[in-house]
């Protein structure tokens, strides 16, 4: 697949390199230039643009900025590595759901992994479309996995292995069996409550979801899922109580 690219920086010699860095990668087509993100915003209204090589430090609208304008488009925004010579923006750049992070001066070698990562992103989103029309046809079944964001990159997660997650203020932790660490994702609990299907998980606290055929035994506030003893929330007691009353 081609992924249209633009590129974003006040820098000539680095806007060059860039351009010349897509130039080079055969799934990569450069589409524009821009020496500011004003200019890009104006121009990302005239054409098609998968993903955007992106610097931070510029004036009037910086990069960040400009992603946060972008972000509003929803699922038809375009995708963004971040390009810049300053790694505090890091977690900023994760918040904004930037695919990679280049940190200036970068090689054709780490643009090329960063673009990488693009590539698979793309690929797996035409196949989960070609997927969803395809399925449109047909009963519905439901998915036995779900792809979350986890360090700059979608990595999917077998539904049956979830044992419990756990909400943390901007992100959650996704407890896997035969997995000593969870995974880390930048979401809200409940973004992913409504992604989880309702008959196999519950939230049963503010601050967990647990996997119903995980828990190996309950008591009169809490439940246990391996070692690990969660307590019910007082606001979900009767959802948790209805779905005991289905064994009792």
């Amino acid at each position: 697949m081609i992924i249209n690219c633009i590129a974003v920086d006040d820098e000539p010699l680095a806007l060059g390199l860039v351009c010349a860095f897509i130039e080079q990668t055969p799934f990569l087509k450069l589409v524009g230039r821009f020496s500011s993100a004003v200019e890009a915003l104006v121009g990302l209204q005239d054409q098609k643009v998968d993903l955007i090589f992106l610097d931070i430090q510029m004036p009037n609208l910086n990069g960040m900025e400009l992603a946060r304008v972008l972000d509003s488009r929803g699922a038809n925004k375009p995708r963004i590595i971040f390009t810049t010579a300053y790694n505090q923006f890091a977690i900023e750049g994760y918040r904004v759901d930037a695919l990679d992070y280049l940190l200036k001066p970068f090689n054709y070698e780490e643009f090329l992994h960063a673009s990488n990562k693009a590539l698979s992103y793309f690929e797996l989103i035409n196949r989960s479309n070609s997927t969803t029309v395809t399925a449109s046809a047909a009963p519905a079944e439901e998915e036995e996995y779900l792809f979350l964001k986890i360090e700059y990159q979608l990595v999917r997660i077998a539904l049956n292995e979830i044992l419990y997650i756990e909400g943390l203020k901007d992100y959650v932790k996704i407890y896997l069996q035969d997995k000593e660490k969870p995974l880390l994702s930048l979401t809200s609990l409940k973004a992913l409550e409504e992604k989880l299907p309702a008959k196999r998980f519950m939230r049963v606290h503010r601050s967990f979801i647990v996997s119903l055929n995980k828990i190996n035994s309950i008591t009169r506030n809490a439940l246990q899922i391996g070692k690990v003893n969660i307590t019910v929330g007082d606001q979900y007691k009767e959802a948790f109580g209805a779905f005991l009353s289905k064994w009792n």
